[in-house]
């Protein structure tokens, strides 16, 4: 290699040390690689980070030296540890030319590439997934190494993806089906190893469904299985043992029974194809005559929609039907009936037949799909009958049966994602349309719309959202909404702003402009409890959720009501954590912007109501009542409570939320509390309440921080109170009040904490850290 070329930013000695031959020296040049991409990093110069990878690639890693393509790799290597969590920007740079060198002819130099892989997907993690096929395919090579040290390193390499695959529900396997399928076929004993493993593991993992694709490796599988191996053929029989085992589980889900009737389950695909396509051309021409048997359309339609790619035109022609059958009901549906069982009107049309097994797609026998299709046929031509004989203007929608066939699917486990977003917008269409019809079968339906926020899919759960919020803030449940709350709710006293625009109508109704009526109370009420008994939901969607009801029902509505319902809530370890939960919302979502910018300047009556209103429930976690302090710069009434740390048990998830708090304060949301910092004179109490801070935390990096940033006040000379300092006065607020109501509410939280640790020594005795 020309070692007079310009390598900048590569200095000289890091070139010559990576074209050593030692690898020490290589090692030491890798250590100052790092350094210097930590530089950039905190520079956030990206220009300078890829010329250094490009560098380490084609220079160093692809070059003709061995030892420069030894220094290259750990360069690479280097290049990933420094990146860190930014790594992930820069993979297809790391690792192209990593596998390259996978087909060195130096043994060595494989395992150094493979050491080299390895560091670069430890840090990257998750980051790695999009470039899984590569990575596969250059393992399932190493695997049948002939070397014993590289292959020993691919197996550490090996494990690390399965554990990274494991973790994660972002694996796409319709892109990895297909290199699967190719590798299966495999003769060599340690690839057919590794291929049998990776199944394994697959299958071992809740999130994938591999059973899918079975028909695609299945012939694979067997072939495996007659290996010579008898290591290989225990593996394979057990690989095919869990496969059989999760067919006999659930046998709706294989949807294609392979070599059974293949004619006439195309015949069949066929006639459900055109009996759909009929039914959306009558739905257009007859229009709102085909109401009367909507649940039966839908009944056949809604499974249609969760179709995979194998029956795209049918799920189009299904979903186009939906869509058309949809726009038939209007306001109009909403208005009682004059004239009950007419003779005129059409009549009723039996619903098509049940067709439990077919709700996802599944096969459930041929004879029962043929007779779906013939069904459909048959009630497409009684519409056809009808489009001359029936006057159009004693349609009536059949609202009750089509709650009843959205109803069944919400509650079948076993419905696709695309079928329950379709029966979601239905849902929340109907609430929009036929508001007054709707709310008689709200309290049927609500426990499951509560149920479904557990929902796996966030697009599932935005829509269910939507209808939520529609019910609660209808101006139609304003009549009989009061009836359906139970005496639990009926206790709780809840005063939530009401939108100014509550007396709009009805048919204008929508989460957009709020009018809260007592499912709104039902709704938040309930909401807490499913937050309280699923704490996996709080952690992993409750942010998600509360953020999303903030835009559809107005923040200031929700974090009333939640903080009145916390106030009386019993369970004090979990009040605490809704609170912390609560409070990091309130700090950092754009989404509550408007209600941060209230909070900030307490000159209303109105603002400062709804501060007492979250203080007095944010006592249940004392960091999180500080920063609402810091949030509403009650400066001296923070460095009042912090005073009060010192009578508090300091345990070490205390200390870790002291520790969000101070990386908080460096956040954009505080910008202005750090701007104060500039005008010491007239924010004593502010800088007071920082060092507090700061005397609570241990020596960690979030004391560094604080400590830096109070270093950089002006004069430290000014930090004395001076003799005319007040505290700034807020209109209808009582500190002494709020600071009694604080040391009441953490008294109740420290008698619990003592009663669960079953301690008998004095309540007083601090945790020493």
């Amino acid at each position: 290699m020309n070692t007079e070329k310009d390598f900048s930013p590569l200095t000289p000695n890091i070139v010559r040390a990576l074209n050593d031959k030692l690898y020490e020296k290589r090692k030491v040049a890798a250590l100052e690689i790092e350094k210097l991409v930590r530089e950039f990093v905190a520079q956030n110069n990206s220009t300078q980070i890829r010329h250094v990878i490009q560098i380490l690639a084609s220079e160093f890693a692809l070059s003709q030296h061995p030892h420069s393509r030894k220094g290259g790799l750990i360069g690479l290597a280097a290049c990933s540890i420094a990146l860190g969590k930014d790594s992930g920007l820069y993979l297809k740079e790391l690792i192209e030319p990593v596998l390259t060198c996978f087909n060195d002819s130096d043994s060595r130099l494989r395992y150094y590439a493979c050491e080299a892989l390895y560091n670069i997907v430890k840090v990257a993690r998750g980051a790695v997934l999009p470039h899984f096929n590569v990575l596969f395919d250059g393992l399932s090579k190493l695997a049948a190494d002939p070397d014993p040290n590289v292959k020993s390193g691919s197996e550490l390499l090996d494990r690390l993806l399965k554990d990274i695959v494991t973790e994660s529900n972002k694996f796409d396997l319709v892109a990895f089906v297909p290199l699967l399928r190719e590798r299966i076929y495999s003769n060599n004993q340690y690839a057919r190893q590794f291929i049998i493993s990776w199944i394994l593991v697959l299958e071992s993992v809740p999130d994938i469904n591999l059973i899918d694709y079975l028909p695609e490796i299945l012939d694979g599988l067997f072939q495996i299985l007659g290996d010579s191996s008898k290591e290989i053929r225990r593996t394979c029989e057990v690989v095919l043992g869990e496969f059989l085992k999760e067919i006999k589980k659930t046998p709706s889900s294989v949807k294609y029974a392979e070599m059974a009737n293949i004619l006439v389950i195309h015949s069949n695909d066929l006639i459900q194809l055109t009996a759909m396509t009929w039914m959306r051309e009558f739905i257009q021409l007859a229009g709102r005559v085909v109401l009367p048997y909507s649940s039966g359309i839908l009944t056949a339609v809604l499974p249609c929609l969760s179709y995979d790619d194998r029956k795209k035109s049918t799920k189009e022609a299904a979903s186009a039907c939906n869509h058309s059958l949809m726009k038939l009901v209007t306001p109009e549906d909403d208005e009682d009936e004059e004239v009950a069982g007419d003779s005129d009107s059409p009549p009723r049309a039996d619903s098509p037949p049940k067709t439990e097994g077919d709700t996802n797609g599944g096969g459930g026998g041929c004879l029962r799909k043929l007779s779906l299709g013939i069904s459909w046929l048959l009630l497409s031509l009684t519409v056809f009958s009808l489009l001359d004989s029936t006057d159009r203007s004693q349609v009536t929608l059949d609202l009750d049966g089509i709650v009843q066939v959205l109803d069944r699917h919400l509650h079948d486990s076993t419905t696709g994602m695309m079928t329950r977003i379709a029966v979601l917008k239905w849902l929340y269409h109907l609430y929009i349309k036929t508001p007054r019809k709707m709310f008689r079968h709200t309290d049927s339906l609500f426990p499951m719309l509560l149920k479904t926020l557990s929902d796996e899919s966030d697009e599932v759960i935005l829509k269910d959202l939507e209808v939520l919020a529609e019910i609660a803030s209808s101006p139609a449940g304003q009549t009989d909404a009061s009836d359906s709350c139970d005496n639990s709710d009926n206790k709780l006293e809840l005063q939530v702003p009401v939108a100014a625009n509550a007396s709009s109508k009805v048919g204008d109704s929508s989460p957009s402009t709020p009018s809260m009526n007592s499912y709104f109370y039902k709704f938040m009420i309930n909401l807490l409890k499913r937050f309280s008994l699923e704490r996996k939901l709080l952690e992993n969607r409750g942010a998600f959720i509360i953020r999303q009801l903030c835009l559809l029902l107005h923040a200031e509505n929700i974090f009333h009501s939640m903080a009145d319902i916390l106030l009386k809530e019993e369970d004090l370890k979990f009040a605490s954590t809704m609170v912390q939960t609560l409070n990091t919302i309130l700090l950092t979502s754009a989404e509550l912007f408007q209600l941060r910018n209230q909070l900030k300047d307490l000159r209303t009556q109105e603002s400062c109501a709804l501060f007492c209103c979250l203080y007095r429930s944010w006592c249940h976690n004392p960091v999180a009542t500080v920063s609402l302090c810091f949030l509403t710069q009650n400066y001296q009434h923070a460095y009042d409570l912090i005073q009060k740390f010192g009578d508090l048990e300091v345990t070490v998830d205390f200390l870790m939320e002291v520790d969000k708090l101070v990386q908080l304060i460096e956040s954009p949301i505080f910008t202005y509390l750090r701007l104060q910092l500039l005008d010491v004179e007239n924010n004593p109490y502010l800088i007071k309440a920082l060092y507090g801070l700061l005397m609570l935390l241990p020596q960690s990096q979030a004391f560094q921080l604080l400590s830096h940033r109070l270093r950089c006040v002006p004069n430290p000379e000014l930090m004395r109170t001076p003799a005319g300092a007040k505290r700034a006065a807020y209109a209808h607020m009582d500190y002494n009040d709020l600071l009694k109501h604080f040391d009441r509410v953490q008294s109740k939280h420290l008698e619990v904490r003592h009663q669960r640790s079953g301690r008998t020594d004095h309540p007083d005795r601090k945790l020493m850290l």
